[in-house]
């Protein structure tokens, strides 16, 4: 796993000199960034900075070896065509303002004893910045996680909905749905079969556009009572991914104790972990045999 922000320009310092945020582009090495993605596609070693996020300095460049999976995650992971276009999967984490802002208060606010007014200015601060330049490269991932608010009780702000976006037409990737593809569905499995307190669960799965892009929905509304129960809903999922039946559920079950686990970002983020397991072996699939055809070839001329 790569850092991107390794390839900011500046330490915490110079941006202060800068009067520039990190979120700006004109704070990050693109150049770099993409001489060195580029590098280690192709099998070779990169001698790549280091942020230190500790103390905000620019420490000293490490190197970093190739290996079949390498993933890139920060600010500006599409922010670079030429970078971009060497990915061969993109997934994007859309948190809404409102979930961010309650998330804030909770830690800040809560946990830390920061005044609304100091969480307030800290997001407001950031946001223009956010807005110019992180959140347009939502409209080239391949899948978006997408957090909101749930829309189950308008007074709860705890409990979350969440909608994996998946693009259609990805080379080895086949978006996820419920029920029946192609259809628009809304499902409430509450009841005898799906234990769950109030407001319940809801979910959803549908065509649409986004980006001008064809995508698959699927979404997830509420909190599991008990995780071991997803094995109901996986039964009604299809293009999971997953190896066998009850795996989905199984992978959940195995980090139940971890934030999100019983709501819809760990299904969602099970789903996308799933379909770039599927990615990279049907790819490397695909690269093999193309090396055997041409070995073949070779033989025969």
């Amino acid at each position: 796993v790569i850092c991107l922000d390794d390839y900011h320009l500046n330490d915490r310092e110079g941006r202060k000199k800068s009067k520039l945020t990190a979120l700006d582009i004109r704070e990050n090495n693109f150049d770099l960034m993409y001489e060195q993605v580029k590098a280690l596609k192709n099998g070779k070693s990169v001698s790549k900075p280091i942020y230190n996020h500790v103390n905000g300095t620019l420490d000293t460049p490490e190197t970093i070896e190739p290996t079949p999976i390498i993933i890139f995650e920060g600010l500006h992971p599409m922010h670079d065509e030429r970078v971009r276009d060497l990915l061969d999967f993109s997934l994007y984490l859309d948190i809404s303002d409102e979930v961010k802002l309650n998330w804030k208060i909770q830690r800040d606010m809560e946990e830390r004893g920061h005044s609304l007014e100091s969480i307030l200015a800290s997001i407001e601060a950031r946001k223009p910045d956010f807005d110019s330049y992180i959140a347009p490269q939502k409209q080239f991932a391949d899948c978006i996680i997408e957090v909101l608010p749930t829309l189950l009780d308008p007074d709860d702000t705890k409990t979350l909905r969440v909608r994996l976006i998946q693009k259609e037409g990805v080379e080895y990737f086949t978006p996820c749905y419920l029920f029946d593809e192609g259809s628009g569905i809304e499902w409430m499995p509450c009841g005898t079969k799906l234990s769950c307190s109030y407001p319940g669960i809801k979910f959803a799965s549908a065509p649409d556009t986004y980006f001008d892009n064809k995508v698959q929905i699927l979404e997830m509304d509420g909190t599991f009572d008990n995780i071991a129960e997803m094995v109901y809903v996986e039964s009604y999922l299809s293009s999971t991914s997953s190896n066998y039946y009850g795996e989905l559920s199984r992978a959940m079950i195995q980090l139940q104790d971890a934030p999100g686990s019983d709501n819809g970002t760990g299904l969602m983020q099970t789903l996308a972990a799933f379909a770039i397991r599927e990615l990279y072996v049907k790819r490397n699939a695909a690269e093999q045999l193309k090396e055997l055809d041409e070995a073949v070839k070779e033989e025969i001329l």
